[in-house]
């Protein structure tokens, strides 16, 4: 928190109106709700902003770029929420992950890691690098290893899409 204000007050504001109050809003109960994924979605995808908005020229970002990190978010949000359905049942936490199931929650969140890889790649202007067409190339196969692998293959595969993704926007954004 003090960090975001020391890179200035623009930044600083974005973090705690928007990163710290959502993360309260998800704790104080969202989580439980249908809008679970909604403060990861803001978190995330403001993230960026307070980057950008400590610069030089203080701008905000493309809208691509928050795009992409609301995506990132979203899908964290829903695979975290697997290794604690069941602790999460004991204790009545149900949000969208936990009413849609497993198997959908799952899926969905390796698609929103997905689709943050390709915004990250087809989002700047211009035609994309060849590397990073690669790189969608390897993040398939990625999510396609989360959607049908077997023990930890699929969380591990799905941490490396993530890890790509923040990797993505951090070169082709800058």
């Amino acid at each position: 928190m003090l960090l975001s204000l020391l890179a200035g007050w623009r930044s600083g504001l974005v973090h705690l109106c928007v990163g710290v109050a959502a993360g309260h809003a998800y704790n104080l109960g969202m989580k439980s709700t249908p809008w679970s994924w909604l403060p990861y979605a803001l978190a995330f995808g403001t993230l960026p902003a307070v980057v950008t908005l400590a610069g030089d020229t203080p701008q905000w970002p493309h809208p691509w770029i928050l795009g992409m990190a609301a995506a990132l978010g979203v899908g964290a949000h829903f695979l975290n929420t697997l290794p604690d359905f069941d602790d999460d049942a004991a204790t009545g936490v149900r949000g969208l992950p936990h009413r849609l199931g497993a198997t959908a929650t799952r899926v969905v969140g390796t698609l929103l890691l997905v689709a943050g890889s390709v915004v990250a790649v087809l989002g700047p202007m211009g035609p994309p690098a060849t590397w990073t067409l690669a790189t969608l190339g390897l993040v398939i196969l990625l999510g396609l290893l989360a959607l049908s692998g077997r023990g930890k293959a699929p969380f591990y595969a799905a941490m490396a899409i993530a890890l790509i993704d923040v990797v993505l926007l951090a070169v082709v954004s800058a």
